[in-house]
């Protein structure tokens, strides 16, 4: 079920789960009780986990102790060179 908000005259803005559905049906207040006005609100698209893990964009410095080893050259044997798992 989706999040949806809603404006109440009285008390300001307020939200409510509701099926789909219901998107558009106005909704009670939970103050006042009095009938509240869907209003149009972006999605919130990161959680807020991911929200955390974005908040430093600068990349981290890792110190190796050596350097890692070069890969060593493979020679093919057989007849078909492009096929690696066969």
């Amino acid at each position: 079920m989706p999040l949806y908000e809603f404006r109440c005259d009285d008390c300001g803005v307020f939200e409510a789960w509701r099926m789909l559905a219901e998107r558009d049906t106005p909704a009670a207040c939970p103050q006042c009780q009095q009938t509240g006005k869907r209003i149009f609100s972006p999605p919130a698209l990161l959680s807020s986990s991911l929200r955390l893990k974005v908040e430093n964009p600068e990349p981290q410095l890792v110190k190796r102790e050596r350097e890692p080893d070069r890969p060593k050259p493979r020679s093919h044997e057989g007849g078909r060179p492009w096929m690696l798992s066969h």
